[in-house]
């Protein structure tokens, strides 16, 4: 597979580096509106650097485009590459809105083409062997999800583009916090009922928020929480499931986020302590790579992907819903 990528900053970086480690793709061309971004990445690929992006999605010999560029434009590239006939893997949040993303799922039906949004946390192997457990069955029906997500900050976070209203569509709930959605519904499927708060504490960053407190809840009544913050002052990540038989514990996303690791508990049926079992994943974040990997192995056997349009839209329906819900002070039915 022929790649081209539109956005050399640090995640564009990290896709380029799956693309070329991976044997089944090669990256032919690289855009960034700052030409020595995009040559930094050309000189380490050995491919082309230009600055208009229109040069990458027009490319006849590019099968697949990976958007990474600030939120306001994922779907404006997305959308063009698309009509172009090119497969697209495209960072979440995978647009600005909820209306967008409709749009580009929309789109890339019509075309006849794959949308693949960009989900890393599925992909790192704390996440990866949760699921394993949980399909196993030994956890029960899900009752509950409980999740932490957020960063300490950093000198000068709210003079960052991410902070600016005009580039971003939300704050650290859709910056963040649509991972921790995503996986809500990667468990335990889709939910019919919001409720919540956003707030900005401490950055000068409002309209948007550093804070997010959310509460999902399925037609069956299982429910999924978060707390998804830029105040903090530590990276923090726990992801919870809790059955009726036992639970998982996630710790960490390794790097200086913590080592990742996995608990399992099981249920005592005698009302004492829970028979647990612990992992440890250590070495590189390698979720860029298994992530593409799956992408491009769905590809060339026509099969379904993992977190496709259709999954990123939903998230943004959900993000959206809380936004609803603090504004209006109410529940919000999805």
């Amino acid at each position: 597979m022929k790649v081209g990528l539109v956005g050399a900053g640090l995640i564009g970086k990290r896709r380029a580096q799956a693309v070329e480690e991976f044997d089944g793709s090669e990256l032919i061309v690289v855009a960034d509106m700052q030409l020595d971004k995009a040559n930094l990445i050309a000189q380490e690929f050995g491919c082309q650097a230009v600055t208009d992006w229109h040069a990458v999605v027009n490319r006849d010999d590019v099968d697949v485009v990976l958007v990474c560029t600030p939120t306001n434009s994922l779907a404006l590239i997305s959308i063009a590459a698309m009509k172009n006939g090119k497969h697209v893997l495209c960072e979440k949040p995978l647009a600005s809105n909820p209306q967008q993303a409709k749009q580009m799922v929309d789109v890339a039906q019509v075309h006849n083409v794959r949308l693949k949004t960009g989900f890393s946390l599925r992909h790192h192997p704390s996440i990866r062997k949760a699921r394993e457990i949980f399909d196993s069955g030994i956890i029960g029906e899900l009752n509950f999800i409980r999740c932490r997500y957020g960063h300490g900050g950093r000198p000068n976070y709210d003079k960052e583009w991410r902070t600016n209203p005009e580039i971003v569509g939300g704050g650290e709930l859709l910056d963040q916090g649509v991972h921790a959605v995503d996986l809500f519904r990667w468990f335990m499927g889709d939910f019919n009922q919001a409720t919540g708060f956003v707030a900005t504490r401490f950055w000068d960053i409002a309209p948007l928020e550093d804070n997010a407190f959310a509460l999902f809840q399925t037609e069956t009544g299982q429910i999924a929480s978060l707390h998804a913050s830029w105040t903090q002052w530590k990276n923090i990540f726990s992801f919870e499931l809790f059955g009726q038989e036992g639970y998982i514990l996630v710790e960490g996303l390794g790097g200086n986020y913590g080592t990742e690791q996995l608990t399992l508990g099981i249920r005592s049926p005698l009302s004492r302590s829970p028979k647990e079992k612990s992992f440890e994943f250590r070495g590189q974040n390698r979720s860029f790579y298994e992530e593409w990997r799956e992408f491009i192995t769905a590809l060339e056997n026509n099969r379904a992907i993992l977190a496709n349009g259709y999954d990123g839209w939903q998230a943004l329906r959900m993000v959206y819903s809380i936004y609803e819900s603090s504004r209006e002070g109410c529940a919000v039915i999805l």
